[in-house]
């Protein structure tokens, strides 16, 4: 038996023993979570040994470890969305280990009971549907609202790989912290006087400021590049690029992954790295969207605080540094958007935007009826 079939045994064996642990004290598990457990459990059974300790793989059954070329490293960042049809055993199998954050709020509340909740946003594809046009990545007047009341009684905080001006352009909340270009750039609420660096224009930190130039350098060779090849779109987020690749027909990736590849050739302090449907090119700085949120929590005072429980909701290979973090703390909890399976670090997930804000809702109605109960 290999090491990797004996660690998905260890690893089965922990979770099932986590469940059933959990069936036997109400108080940790709520009553609402039972019933998708249960059937999880059920199905979870019924599967042969051989199914449930296989990898999880992309859409194109190439595991994302295996991958050597363009071509697959692209098609693995960005696997195809699943139909409309039933749940296969994989899905089912992800699920357990994975459940979804609305049906598991009680035991999510339960959790950060009596702690300060800190809510950490990703934008596209979280707070917004992912569309084919990334400068019309809107998202609803419903979602707005709905961050706009999370702010008020939790501190909020978007960290996205957009440039800070663009991403403020799509929110427009002043209440909230905003962590752009993948968290390179951050930025309080306007009204807050007590920022790192004692200034009041609400700017905390720019780690990455010295590679302003040679990002900008680059951005103009870029264009210059990757105009000949269809749908291609290079963004500049200021201290990052992207090089977004959803309209350009899939023959052409390897063209354009090479092209990029080879512009950074005579840029050893930039990487480049994935996400879905789009190139990342950043400062080979060790600062990423996990730095990010510890950053923000010593800013608000909780850098060894237990008494705080940050929530961070994210859809990208980017946001898996903030769920590692959240992991390595044993604090609070990582929620991954996503329909599709996928190796992650994060212990809930939910479908979409859509359900999202359900949650966001949910929080906000968690938090009116506990500072009711209060007053009581």
């Amino acid at each position: 038996m290999t090491n990797q079939n004996v660690l998905g045994k260890q690893r089965v064996n922990e979770r099932l023993m986590e469940i059933a642990m959990s069936f036997s004290n109400s108080n940790d598990l709520p009553a609402t979570a039972v019933p998708e457990l249960m059937a999880l459990f059920g199905e979870f059974l019924a599967q042969p040994k051989n199914n449930l300790l296989k990898p999880l793989e992309d859409q194109n059954g190439k595991g994302i470890a295996k991958t050597n070329t363009w071509i697959d490293s692209m098609r693995a960042s960005s696997p195809t969305r699943t139909r409309n049809n039933p749940e296969n055993r994989e899905q089912i199998h992800w699920k357990l280990f994975h459940p979804s954050a609305l049906n598991m709020f009680d035991q999510i509340m339960h959790k950060a009971n009596g702690k300060q909740i800190v809510v950490f946003l990703d934008y596209d594809g979280t707070l917004s549907p992912i569309v084919a046009d990334p400068n019309k990545a809107y998202m609803t007047k419903k979602m707005r609202m709905t961050l706009k009341d999370i702010a008020k009684h939790f501190p909020t905080a978007i960290v996205s790989g957009r440039c800070l001006d663009k991403l403020f352009s799509f929110v427009r909340l002043t209440e909230l912290y905003y962590a752009g270009s993948h968290g390179m750039d951050i930025k309080g609420p306007t009204n807050r006087k007590n920022t790192k660096n004692g200034s009041n224009d609400g700017v905390l930190l720019q780690p990455a400021s010295e590679f302003l130039p040679m990002i900008n350098e680059v951005y103009k060779i870029l264009v210059e590049k990757t105009k000949n090849v269809l749908g291609a779109m290079v963004e500049n987020n200021k201290f990052c690029l992207s090089v977004h690749f959803r309209c350009v027909d899939e023959k052409s990736w390897a063209i354009l992954g090479e092209q990029v590849s080879l512009v950074l050739n005579d840029y050893p302090k930039l990487k480049l790295t994935q996400g879905r449907k789009v190139l990342e090119i950043r400062p080979t700085i060790k600062w990423d969207k996990g730095r990010a949120l510890e950053f923000l929590l010593e800013s608000l005072g909780f850098a060894n605080s237990n008494n705080v429980y940050p929530i961070y909701i994210g859809d990208d290979r980017t946001d898996e540094d903030a769920f590692k973090v959240l992991s390595n703390r044993g604090q609070g909890s990582g929620i991954l958007v996503s329909k599709i399976p996928k190796e992650t670090k994060a212990s809930y997930t939910l479908q979409d935007p859509s359900e999202v804000g359900q949650f966001l809702q949910h929080l906000v109605e968690w938090k009116r009826t506990n500072s009711h109960n209060h007053k009581l």
